[in-house]
């Protein structure tokens, strides 16, 4: 059974950094595209970045050259670097493999 459990959310205030950490389980890792998207309050469900088994990443316009997505193979662990923070980055952030999706991670930036 796959499971995947995110960790590294909190408060932070805008412009500050956090990153997340997602750890999956019971899954060959090494071979699947991981995902992480987000849900702010009273909004849908978005698109925040994507690795691909080969390393290649892709970005929402919204966080491009702020976030980083980046994978731990060994560790069976995806992480999200996130710096230059906005108020509007304010969500729950879930990590997402085919079929499976997280539990989340709440982040708040606010002064």
């Amino acid at each position: 059974q796959v499971q995947l459990v995110e960790s590294g959310g909190g408060l932070v205030q805008p412009g500050g950094s956090l990153r997340l950490s997602c750890t999956a389980s019971g899954w060959i890792f090494g071979l699947g595209v991981m995902d992480w998207h987000r849900q702010a309050p009273g909004k849908e469900r978005e698109f925040v970045a994507r690795i691909s088994s080969a390393g290649s990443e892709n970005y929402a316009d919204s966080v491009k050259g702020r976030f980083t997505i980046s994978r731990d193979k060994a560790k069976n662990t995806v992480f999200l670097q996130m710096n230059s923070l906005k108020t509007e980055d304010t969500a729950v952030y879930y990590c997402h493999a085919p079929g499976v999706w997280g539990q989340g991670t709440l982040v708040t930036v606010s002064s």
